[in-house]
């Protein structure tokens, strides 16, 4: 293990241990694990700490999402036996609340940052080789920071469709969505990945007319087929106009003072004009790798302006890595932050285990929610591998039953020779919560039967999970 000096006073030098170019989630998280193991870090943001996930994203989003099942849950309030006459809601207050958690969890970064003793450069920061990172400052000037290893955490955009420019009043995107004071009275989203799925369910609680688009056969089409096709029986219960398949021309969409027309039919078929008041863009992210020097360094990137690293986030060149967003896996928050930490870890020489994406957990906020983690059966099908299911349906737990929220299910993929878990998909009330567990067996390399006999509390929405382990050798006691 190399040995560091204890953290300096901060503005002192420009020369570093470890320069860190974006300070999203990956980036954060890797500044104060290198402050803990003694390396003298720099952490470069253009915009604010936190990145997208906590101003525009996972943060802002979710707690737009809490409120409008809470108001879902209140015009349902009479089935538990709740008067509650005429409620309503106030978006404005909705913002407001919104707003004030991830202005609580900013200054609680920024009191991180002090009090790991993290040099935070405000400005635009731009690679001059692979170890070098020139800063142009915001209150103007530049600094030139020298780093013994450089962490590359630019983190991602919002993207649209060829032809389709987002005007940010009719042709929206997330980010525009953070940025208005109201809701639409009538939404067409475009996308059905965890972006689309969650705004549809969101806007859906809140009264507003959803139809949802999404060009593959299935929504979420990155989970198990099961899971796409229970979310949208429960997205059509609720009201959310679904279509798959579904097919237009971007550069056709209409979009005036009366909103935005569009017409969508399968390949070949007939064609359905739909009217909105807007349409969301959610059909994924991009890589923000342009114009940060990239070209000045040996790091590969591939032609869609992905990073290429190994399991350890290490590039072609020498002391440089690349996190998060930037590079071709999951885009996410906590798989960004493991990124991170693995490989300030292995800068620092402590050894850390290679990543292993089948371990990471997958969670959408949509209603019900989903939560999965590892292979599908689709995956496990096209690598081979020989396997065994067990499902349970929350219809038959008790805690879903108390909640008033039952629908979906638990299911755990197993191999068939030695049982071990290789994939588990939820779809239920508050699946996002205990996910987690699925994460601790894989680590773990647990057997279902192993996951099954571990004690799950009675009653609690976590006895699903482990119903449906034991369920993979037929052992289910509840179903």
């Amino acid at each position: 293990m190399r040995c560091y000096h204890p953290a300096v006073a901060v503005g002192s030098s420009n020369d570093f241990d470890l320069v860190i170019l974006g300070s999203g989630t990956g980036g954060y998280s890797a500044a104060f694990r290198a402050a803990q193991l003694g390396l003298r870090t720099a952490l470069v943001e253009r915009a604010k700490i936190g990145g997208t996930c906590l101003h525009v994203g996972c943060i802002p989003t979710k707690a737009m999402l809490e409120s409008a099942e809470f108001y879902a849950r209140v015009l349902h309030a009479a089935d538990f036996g709740v008067r509650a006459e005429n409620p309503g809601f106030d978006y404005a207050a909705i913002v407001k609340r919104r707003e004030g958690i991830v202005e609580r969890l900013h200054k609680g970064l920024q009191s991180l940052v002090k009090k790991n003793g993290i040099e935070y450069v405000a400005g635009r920061g731009r690679l001059e080789g692979g170890k070098k990172v020139r800063v142009a400052l915001g209150e103007g000037g530049e600094r030139i920071l020298q780093g013994t290893d450089v962490i590359l955490a630019t983190g991602s955009r919002v993207k649209s469709l060829p032809g389709l420019e987002p005007d940010g009043e009719r042709v929206v995107t997330s980010d525009d969505l953070m940025r208005l004071d109201r809701a639409a009275e009538s939404i067409v989203i475009v996308g059905a990945g965890a972006v689309g799925v969650e705004f549809a369910s969101l806007y859906a609680d809140l009264g507003v007319k959803v139809t949802l688009l999404e060009y593959l056969p299935s929504l979420v089409p990155l989970e198990d087929a099961e899971i796409g096709k229970e979310l949208e029986r429960a997205f059509r219960r609720r009201g959310i106009e679904v279509m798959t398949n579904a097919r237009f021309d971007p550069a056709a969409v209409g979009r005036g003072d009366g909103g935005v027309r569009l017409a969508v039919g399968p390949e070949g078929g007939e064609r359905k004009e739909l009217r909105a008041e807007m349409l969301l863009v959610a059909v994924g992210r991009a890589p923000v790798t342009d114009d940060v020097g990239l070209e000045t360094t040996r790091a590969k990137v591939d032609a869609r302006g992905f990073v290429e690293t190994d399991r350890f986030m290490r590039t072609a060149e020498p002391h440089f890595y690349a996190i998060g967003d930037i590079v071709p896996t999951f885009a996410l928050a906590h798989v960004a932050a493991h990124e991170g930490i693995v490989a300030v870890e292995r800068i620092a020489g402590t050894d850390p285990e290679p990543i292993d994406y089948d371990e990471m957990p997958r969670a959408t906020f949509c209603r019900p929610q989903v939560a999965t983690l590892g292979k599908s059966e689709q995956e496990c099908a096209a690598a081979g591998i020989a396997v065994k299911v067990g499902k349970f349906p929350f219809l038959a737990n008790g805690k879903a039953l108390i909640g008033g929220e039952y629908e979906g299910f638990a299911k755990v993929i197993a191999r068939a020779d030695d049982g071990r878990v290789v994939g588990v998909h939820l779809i239920g009330p508050h699946v996002s919560d205990f996910i987690g567990e699925a994460s601790v067996a894989t680590l773990l390399e647990a057997t279902a039967w192993e996951m099954g006999g571990a004690v799950h509390p009675h009653p609690t929405l976590s006895e699903a999970l482990g119903e449906a382990a034991l369920a993979v050798d037929g052992r289910a006691i509840n179903f």
